[in-house]
């Protein structure tokens, strides 16, 4: 419980850990935001790390000139990319195992649920599930699991990770310090999580209420 609260502590208040970073670490915290991302989208078990609002987060200290956004967009990019790709093939590793619950570090639930996201958005699951957290995590590695050819995989892969990152950055670079989002940032980053996990729960929705209809 203690781990939740920590964790939602520094989401919340994700900008003013990242200026703490930024003052220790100067240049070399793009390659702290780095690690992260690529396990928040390579990595099953790390779901929960920020994604969206650390995106949006260092393109706000873009503006401000701790940052180039170019260095961001590109390192971040490049991240998402390498996530994605590192996940499809533990995946492709895996197999239908996952599936089965055997795997203790595999959550079977969500797996069900990207599942289901596949089956309602086919190919372009790939590319729509960097906009949803968790989904996004798992997506590439059902993706591998279920042997989605890689050449396929890899396009929507690549054009996905690159709009996902460049509309968190621009998002932040140009609104970011507009002084109501610098005094209420934890409501936008709030907001921000909010309206990326209303997809995922409009899906969950549907799912449970399908699973109790007879027939």
């Amino acid at each position: 419980m203690e781990f939740v609260q920590q964790l939602f502590d520094f989401i919340i208040h994700f900008d003013e850990y990242l200026a703490e970073i930024i003052a220790r670490f100067g240049p070399w915290t793009l390659a702290i935001l780095f690690v992260i991302i690529f396990m928040e989208t390579g990595v099953v078990v790390t779901p929960f790390l920020p994604g969206d609002s650390l995106i949006f987060a260092a393109g706000t200290f873009a503006a401000r000139g701790a940052f180039s956004p170019w260095a961001v967009f590109i390192l971040l990019s490049i991240a998402a990319i390498l996530g994605d790709t590192a996940n499809y093939w533990i995946g492709h590793r895996v197999g239908a195992k996952a599936y089965t619950g055997e795997v203790r570090w595999i959550k079977k639930d969500y797996m069900e649920r990207t599942h289901a996201f596949f089956e309602k958005h086919g190919g372009k699951a790939i590319f729509l599930a960097r906009f949803v957290p968790i989904v996004r995590t798992f997506a590439p590695f059902v993706a591998g699991v279920s042997r989605m050819p890689y050449g396929f995989f890899i396009r929507w892969n690549v054009i996905g990770g690159i709009i996902w990152v460049a509309i968190f950055t621009a998002l932040g670079f140009f609104f970011g310090n507009i002084p109501f989002v610098q005094e209420h940032f934890e409501l936008v980053i709030v907001a921000i999580v909010i309206i990326s996990v209303i997809p995922a729960v409009v899906e969950a929705l549907k799912a449970r209420k399908e699973m109790r209809q007879p027939g």
